[in-house]
């Protein structure tokens, strides 16, 4: 191969022949969003829009600012500023790769302890958007009781010290208390997380917490912000060698290529108190019933995710692609969604749950996805509340079915026990492994006490034929293994 050409504005006109590189006049582009939380989905979806919109000769008053509140966040800073904030995304069909260059974000603000960078920058009038992307988990509420928790230490923090915030939320509050001051009035908060009700959730957030120091402050806010709900779906494996030599076989070096596959999706309702991108003339839909279609997208492909993931890593399986070949994952996963999980979905405008299922099926199945198990298993605790259990609660709910809801459960138990089947060991996965780690232990004697986790499950636990269920798998799990567990409620072939 010849020598690979470094990602930089000087060199775009230098990228091999067959990769798109931006058409439009980049030194022209000027912010309206800063994004916190510059990982890979971000830049495989909602800068993928933005940059779409650029190439028809639109939204060039729209780029994007990145940002973050983490140290990791300094580093991905460095990467990207040392390519001008470029980024070659991979396409992953199974009917050949291809490549692209996107350059819908300008700049990456420093990141700093008290955030100070960041909330000048978000103060500043041009800021009409911020989004955000940080993890589903980040947002500081009970995922059982959906209230938010006053009481964590960042939270305390903030409250105590707003002009000198460690969270996102507080430097976004410090930002818009300068904004009502100046005059330059609100922006729109844009969650771009797997949450249900994203943006009431954001909302939420930075009201409680504004709330705790200043409620004027936050009552402005709350009157003058805007949140809007959305619904987002693009796989997007995390970056390692194998993605970085895929970037590396266009000609290109790239410190920080995202791969993805050939799917996506945006669905947002309409609600910016400051201006918009025309983001459905990049193929998004602007809608009033994001719920139908957030339960739809939650429940089977982020569901559908758990049900592979955790007995897919238990089963020594690397992938989600993988997983799918495994005859008893298959028939666990199509039979809990078919029979327990699709009469609580409503269809939405072109597509029907089953319809839906079958193309999740094809998607999880794609062998260019190397997407990991450890990856999509990671979390549970924020996962599961966020993607299982509402399916749990609605089926009980309508007297449905639950026994493969109850297997999920009793998988999620045996994977905080943290071994394989084949003896070797999981590492820490989930934010709360060690608390996770001591329930699975105690439930080894006492099962019940999994599904007694109030701040995950609610009431499920007094539930009998759930909590009778359950407890059969956990037994079931211990006695016979993963495989023939999943066999026992499977049956059939996939």
């Amino acid at each position: 191969m010849d020598e690979l050409v470094s990602l930089s504005n000087d060199t775009l006109e230098q990228v091999p022949n067959g990769v798109a590189v931006p058409s439009y006049d980049r030194s022209k582009l000027t912010p309206g969003i800063v994004h916190i939380g510059l990982g890979n989905f971000h830049r495989a979806h909602q800068a993928w829009y933005l940059h779409r919109l650029m190439e028809q000769g639109l939204a060039h008053d729209w780029a994007i600012i990145g940002a973050g509140v983490r140290p990791a966040d300094a580093a991905q800073r460095e990467r990207l500023l040392a390519q001008d904030c470029l980024t070659t995304l991979v396409e992953l069909d199974p009917s050949g790769k291809s490549a692209e260059i996107t350059g819908a974000m300008i700049d990456f603000i420093p990141v700093e302890p008290d955030n100070a960078a960041l909330i000048a920058r978000m103060a500043e009038p041009d800021i009409r958007i911020v989004s955000l992307t940080v993890t589903e988990g980040g947002y500081y509420f009970d995922p059982a009781t959906g209230e938010f928790d006053c009481n964590h230490p960042d939270i305390v923090h903030d409250a105590e010290n707003p002009a000198t915030p460690k969270t996102a939320f507080g430097a976004i509050i410090a930002a818009l208390k300068l904004r009502r001051a100046s005059g330059a009035g609100p922006f729109t908060g844009q969650c771009c997380d797997n949450l249900q009700g994203n943006g009431a959730i954001l909302r939420r957030t930075i009201v409680s917490l504004a709330r705790m120091s200043d409620p004027d402050l936050a009552a402005w806010i709350d009157a003058n912000c805007s949140f809007p709900n959305s619904m987002v779906d693009c796989i997007v494996p995390a970056t390692g060698p194998k993605e970085m030599a895929m970037a590396q076989s266009f000609g290109i070096k790239d410190a920080a290529p995202v791969t993805h596959e050939n799917f996506r999706q945006w669905v947002i309702e309409d609600d910016f108190c400051a201006g918009r991108p025309d983001y459905d003339k990049a193929g998004a839909t602007f809608s009033n019933a994001v719920h139908d279609f957030e339960v739809m997208k939650l429940r089977i492909l982020n569901g559908g995710h758990q049900m592979i993931s955790m007995p897919g890593d238990l089963l020594s399986i690397i992938t989600i692609s993988g997983c799918m070949e495994h005859p008893s994952i298959h028939r666990f996963f199509k039979k809990a969604m078919q029979e327990e999980v699709l009469a609580n979905v409503k269809p939405v405008p072109g597509m029907d749950p089953a319809s839906y299922l079958d193309l999740i099926v094809t998607r999880f199945s794609n062998p260019e996805i190397v997407d990991t198990t450890k990856r999509v298993a990671f979390d549970g605790s924020s996962r599961q509340p966020g993607f299982i259990i509402p399916s749990i609660h609605s089926a009980l709910q309508n007297g449905q079915p639950t026994d493969g809801l109850a297997l999920m459960s009793a998988l999620w138990l045996r994977y905080c026990l943290a071994k394989r089947d084949d003896g070797s060991i999981i590492e820490p996965n989930d934010p709360n492994w060690d608390a996770l780690q001591a329930v699975a232990r105690e439930a080894e004697k006492n099962p019940v006490l999994w599904i007694e986790q109030q701040q995950y499950y609610g009431d499920i636990a007094k539930n009998t034929p759930f909590k009778d269920s359950f407890v059969k798998w956990v037994s079931m799990l211990e006695d016979k293994g993963i495989k023939e567990t999943l066999d026992a409620y499977g049956g059939g072939t996939a």
